[in-house]
């Protein structure tokens, strides 16, 4: 599909193309003649939502998340500018206007001018009643339906304001810029500004008591916590004065400390007994049997004062375990210990003598270790019951700390909720003091009329209504599967062409097709089939039957016929035109023959049909008979070829090759076969078996004859 096929379309189709968008020039300009003027009025409301200032609430410092939240928020507010609730408003401020005042926006609607005294009064009342409670009238209220239905009679509701009313930011500014267009200055100007005004005074006090709702609500929640907080803390506080804990913590260290010092005093003191227990044994071995019963004896008055001095160094030396080695009772510790090494020494100088005073120094030893061994042992037994008591403290301490550990857990979960809600008090309070400001920066003012369109809108109407043309037109071309041009007749079929004819206009008299009063008319048409002439004889190359056919009836086989056999006549050939076609013998009907082809191919003797030297037609009867059930192939060959020795041409119109054997009996006795294709028209299924029987002949198919094609075309 060659878009080049298209552009032929279309100039074909030029005057459409012409008239159509200039009837729609013509039909726009007057329906937009009268349309009055339009009238619009704008107003900047100043949000502060991009102040610098406002930075200090947000919580994510990055650059997109800000633009973000700055996006929801004047998205938020132009939606609630186009609120029903604030459309409402102004329409009751443009009805009780146009009700009160002498100088209306608009002319009166036929509803208004029905109204009589009573019914404006009662409709003013109602209108400043919704009007301060802003409340919006009922559908289901008969009389404040009516109201509505007023509104909408004079253009004054919520959907008509919408439709001409426009709200946006500029661009990335800090205005929001709120605009109406009507057919009256006053009436945008007033629009206008009355939305701005409701939508600051509602958006303020909406802001402002859900701010103040939202502090309240902050605050009594946090007075809430903080008295669980309070009570959490005492009840920790009692609980400790109760049972006696300052600090558990410390309490358990200190224990775990003293334990800790205990052990080491105390693997300290066992290794001194097993230290001293060693050093007397082998200070005993030293002396012998009579040696150690002398010494026990003499040494035995005097030992009652040092047992007295160990008994009191005992008990000093528990104290001072018990006391977790007080360094105080270490110094009366030591004096006493100096006391006992006194009383020791002066026992072993006074009264060890005569058989053992070579013994002297071994003896003072050996009580020495004997009292330090006592010493340490004493020790260990004191360290053990103070080890006891801190065991038994330390498990003490153990359900305390349990239960103080489950009073720190509340005490952390109450200080967690009120310090979240303490940050959120403090972050809406700081918001609410921060909250947005609107003011209305710039108001509406009546403007000039706006240009107009109109002639705009006529030279659209015209573009488009050209451009559907071109749509439609290409449309329908795009899916025009019909033959238009030869070389769409080739590609669909395969099969070569010889030429094709142009379509003659108006009525066609086939007994006048050649005369001189069409000649102009017939023109183009003698020179396509002279063409046609000379690519048949091409193919004949000194053959002389032709067969005519076609896929369907009315294809033009008649008048291609009998235009080339007056074509071959012009040359001064003897032809003969055949009639064919028993169900529409046309030719027939146009040239009334005297001899008839039941006639002539009847193998008959009785009947023998003979051709004088006028006879250029022969016809059919019609009905329902074939060409072999005339006679059989032989006689009919026969008399073909008889045919032959007395004409140059025999032309042949056979029946289209819908009708099966009709067509192909004919074509058995022709030398070429041409095929007529009538021009916008398409090919179908049924018909390529046809098509395969053409291509099936080889040479003795000559080509195709497309016809009635568009002289148009050809100039183009």
């Amino acid at each position: 599909m060659e878009l080049g096929n298209f552009f032929k379309l279309l100039w074909k189709r030029r005057l459409l193309l012409i008239v159509i968008p200039l009837v729609t020039i013509v039909v726009a300009f007057f329906a937009v003649k009268n349309l009055p003027d339009k009238y619009i009025s704008s107003s900047q409301i100043a949000t502060g939502i991009v102040d610098q200032s406002r930075q200090l609430l947000d919580t994510d410092p990055t650059r997109s998340s800000r633009e973000q939240s700055i996006a929801h928020e004047f998205s938020n507010l132009i939606e609630i500018m186009k609120l029903k609730t604030l459309l409402n408003q102004v329409s009751y401020q443009l009805m009780l206007h146009d009700l009160t005042s002498g100088y209306p926006f608009k002319p009166e609607s036929k509803l208004y001018q029905t109204m009589n005294e009573a019914a404006r009064k009662h409709a003013i009342m109602v209108f400043k009643e919704k009007l301060s409670k802003k409340e919006p009238l009922s559908y289901y209220n008969k009389d404040e339906n009516g109201l509505n239905g007023l509104l909408r009679s004079m253009g004054y509701d919520d959907r008509s304001l919408s439709k001409n009313l426009y709200v946006i930011r500029d661009e990335d500014s800090d205005f929001i810029t709120v605009g109406y267009e009507s057919e009256n200055p006053q009436l945008s100007a007033f629009v206008v500004n009355t939305l701005c005004t409701e939508f600051i005074d509602y958006y303020t006090n909406t802001v402002h008591k859900n701010e103040t709702d939202a502090v309240n609500y902050l605050a009594k929640l946090l007075d809430e916590k903080r008295k669980i907080l309070n009570t959490k803390t005492a009840e920790l506080q009692n609980y400790k004065i109760q049972n006696g804990i300052l600090n558990l913590d410390e309490q358990s260290k200190s224990i775990f400390d003293q334990i800790m010092v205990f052990n080491d005093r105390k693997q300290q003191a066992e290794k001194d007994v097993a230290s001293y227990t060693g050093a007397i044994r082998g200070l005993n071995n030293k002396f012998t049997p009579k040696e150690r019963g002398y010494l026990e004896s003499a040494v035995a008055k005097y030992n009652q004062a040092i047992t007295n001095t160990q008994d009191q160094l005992h008990i000093l030396n528990d104290r001072y375990v018990r006391s977790g080695f007080d360094p105080k009772l270490k110094v009366a510790l030591d004096s006493l210990s100096n006391r006992l090494t006194t009383q020791i020494n002066q026992t072993s100088d006074k009264y060890i003598s005569s058989p053992l005073t070579g013994k002297d120094e071994l003896v003072r030893q050996k009580i020495g270790l004997e009292v330090n061994r006592d010493m340490a042992q004493n020790s260990i037994r004191a360290i053990n019951r103070s080890l006891d008591e801190l065991n038994a403290k330390f498990k003490s301490l153990v359900p305390f700390d349990a239960r103080v550990k489950t009073y720190n857990y509340d005490i952390d979960i109450a200080s967690k909720e009120y310090l979240d809600v303490l940050n959120k008090y403090n972050q809406t309070n700081l918001q609410s003091t921060f909250s947005i400001k609107l003011r209305q920066v710039e108001p509406a003012m009546p403007e000039t009329a706006e240009p107009s369109k109109k002639m705009l809108l006529t030279v659209v109407a015209g573009v488009l209504a050209f451009v559907i043309c071109v749509v439609v037109l290409f449309i329908g071309w795009f899916f025009d599967d019909t033959i238009k041009e030869p070389n769409d007749l080739v590609k669909r079929t395969h099969l070569p062409l010889l030429s094709h004819l142009n379509l003659v206009e108006g009525s066609l008299d086939l007994r006048k097709l050649w005369d001189v009063e069409n000649r102009d008319k017939m023109r183009l048409f003698k020179e396509l089939t002279r063409s046609l002439r000379f690519e048949i004889d091409q193919e004949l190359r000194g053959e002389k039957i032709l067969a005519i056919t076609s896929l369907v009836n009315h294809e033009g086989k008649s008048v291609v016929g009998i235009s080339l056999a007056y074509s071959y006549a012009m040359i001064n050939k003897k032809v003969l035109l055949i009639d064919g076609n028993f169900d529409h013998p046309t030719i027939t009907e146009v040239a009334q023959p005297k001899t008839y082809l039941e006639d002539y191919f009847k193998n008959n003797p009785d009947n023998y049909a003979s051709l004088n030297n006028t006879t250029n037609v022969i016809g059919n009867h019609g009905g329902d008979v074939t060409l072999l059930e005339l006679s059989d192939e032989n006689y009919i060959r026969s008399r073909f070829n008889e045919l032959k020795m007395k004409y140059d041409m025999i032309i042949i119109e056979t029946p289209p090759l819908s009708t099966l054997n009709k067509s192909k009996e004919w074509i058995l006795f022709a030398n070429k076969v041409i095929a007529i294709f009538e021009t916008n028209k398409g090919i179908t299924k049924s018909q390529k078996d046809n098509i395969d029987y053409l291509r099936n002949l080889n040479n003795k198919f000559a080509g195709w004859v497309l016809n009635k094609t568009d002289p148009a075309a050809e100039k183009f």
